[in-house]
């Protein structure tokens, strides 16, 4: 796994979220010129600041490193706060049912065919 910033990449997930630097370095909980200092290439992220920045601008680290050019998320976040429901639920198939799994899989293809 590639753990090297794409400042290119960083700028063209930022801008794909319509944010701009400073609702960005915000989310990530930076300083403005910390996250800047990224986007210029002048700092290079931890790996786990990588992760961080990833999830929030909806993208893959892959894609943030040159591994892919797929800018599609292959990680989701869900917490409690945001979202109980589904929390709950991903909580409850986790223990490894892969029945429950697949009877939940196939509910949400059906339902989405539906549309």
């Amino acid at each position: 796994m590639k753990t090297t910033l794409i400042p290119e990449r960083l700028i063209s997930a930022r801008e794909k979220q319509k944010l701009n630097k400073t609702q960005t370095a915000e989310l990530l909980g930076l300083s403005p010129i910390g996250y800047l200092r990224y986007e210029q290439g002048v700092r290079a992220p931890s790996a786990q600041m990588l992760r961080v920045i990833a999830l929030t601008l909806n993208t893959s680290v892959g894609f943030l490193t040159g591994e892919t050019d797929l800018p599609d998320p292959d990680q989701i976040l869900i917490t409690k706060e945001e979202s109980a429901g589904l929390f709950e639920l991903v909580q409850m198939i986790s223990k490894d049912d892969s029945q429950q799994i697949a009877r939940l899989l196939e509910y949400y293809s059906k339902t989405i065919n539906k549309k």
